[in-house]
């Protein structure tokens, strides 16, 4: 058993932090609420100078230094949100940070860590996943002897991070029923239990992970930590191979669920939230609000919180966002199409095979000679769902139905 943080050290924290983090927006969201027939609220973390939540532990944490600590300089691992935080924070106290990041993280996150630092910090790109950076980093701080500062696993960053569920029950003139939390390495959701557990003990706490990072969701399973073997980077903000020692203690106490969120489904929540609610939300920051659809039967007429933790979305990405929500949405397919040996065939595959409101996004023959007589990769997309079966049925009975790519994630993966 591990027990919950003194709130006097969260008050401490809020006090401290203050000079770096202001107080975000919590706002009801009428679509959502008319979605789902409950009170759906958001806390805008997205809204803070480093668009995540992740300066407040960041901060907590650097501001506790001793001058000793200070004049030696920190080290951090991260995806890119805590990143901004410890470069924030070190411009702010004016020490040098060295901030190693994974090399697949998104530019924008990159530029971002360099706007906020300056000349204080360096950046070190290594690694393919954020658990490969991390080793990398511990061994240089401990051959450095500058002070780590973990992203999640440490009660003085979880402290830290824990001053935006005391803002939020400040906000709150009302009893929360729900609390609904993206999950990485778990500093976050730590936070919102020491808080909540003890100052509203009636909400249920739940957690989110992307289907293609759900270290927390094994974990719990196995009753232990584990450390998976491969994850999906997509989500960026939450993918981990392995949670923290303090925040597997804490959601195996005090956790109420924890739900998995498809990343197609994810995307889908990103482009709604930007084209309906004008609101950018990086993946991460996109799961509770995608979580919302899992919990649709339970929270009809509840009061219920959805923690919106991230907006650091790179516009680079948005064309693997719509093709991976289309995907979801069943409304984009990829065939392998073997054309007949026979003038015209390419004219009828679009004028009889195709419905009316089919449309072509993607075409490559496999053959670079003869291409006429080769197959091709073909992708499709759809107005509805409706209309999968159909095409299958035309395209076998003229001949052209080479295979299906959708569901062979071994040939599908170079196409997105």
């Amino acid at each position: 058993m591990r027990d919950l943080l003194d709130l006097s050290l969260i008050e401490a924290a809020q006090k401290r932090v203050a000079q770096a983090v202001v107080p975000t927006a919590f706002h009801k969201h009428d679509r959502l609420s008319q979605i789902y027939d409950a009170n759906i609220w958001v806390k805008r973390e997205d809204l803070q100078a480093v668009r995540s939540f992740k300066i407040r532990g960041a901060f907590n944490k650097i501001s506790q230094l001793d001058d000793a600590e200070k004049s030696k300089g920190v080290v951090c691992s991260s995806a890119g949100n805590h990143a901004q935080g410890v470069a924030y924070s070190c411009s702010y106290h004016n020490i040098h940070g060295t901030i190693f990041m994974p090399v697949p993280t998104p530019q924008q996150k990159v530029d971002q860590v360099a706007m906020f630092g300056g000349d204080h910090i360096s950046i070190e790109l290594i690694g393919d996943t954020y658990d490969d950076c991390y080793a990398a980093a511990n061994k240089y701080a401990t051959e450095s002897g500058k002070t780590f500062i973990h992203p999640f696993d440490d009660p003085v960053v979880i402290a830290g991070q824990a001053t935006m569920a005391k803002e939020i029950l400040a906000q709150a003139d009302f009893p929360i029923d729900y609390i609904i939390v993206p999950v990485g390495g778990g500093g976050l959701i730590s936070g919102v239990i020491n808080v909540f557990k003890q100052e509203s003990p009636d909400t249920k706490i739940i957690g989110v992970e992307p289907v293609g990072a759900p270290s927390m969701y094994e974990s719990l399973k196995q009753k232990q930590r584990i450390v998976l073997d491969e994850i999906d980077v997509f989500v960026d903000g939450a993918a981990v191979k392995s949670i923290g020692e303090y925040s597997f203690d804490y959601c195996s106490q005090y956790m109420d669920d924890i739900l998995l969120i498809n990343e197609g489904q994810i995307c889908q929540t990103i482009l709604d939230m930007y084209t309906k609610d004008a609101i950018v939300v990086e993946p991460a920051g996109a799961m509770s609000t995608a979580a919302l659809q899992q919990l649709s039967t339970k929270i009809k007429g509840k009061n219920v919180v959805s923690l919106i933790c991230g907006g650091n979305n790179d516009i680079t990405r948005m064309a693997e966002i719509k093709e991976r929500a289309l995907l979801y949405s069943e409304l984009k397919h990829y065939f392998i199409v073997r054309f007949p040996q026979r003038a015209g065939a390419l004219k009828e595959f679009v004028q009889e095979i195709l419905g009316p409101s089919d449309d072509i996004t993607f075409f490559e023959y496999s053959k670079k000679s003869a291409r006429a007589q080769g197959p091709a990769v073909v992708g499709i997309q759809l107005k509805s769902t409706a209309d999968f079966e159909p095409l299958v049925k035309r395209m076998k009975e003229k001949g052209f139905f080479g295979d299906y790519l959708n569901n062979k994630p071994d040939l599908f993966q170079f196409l997105i």
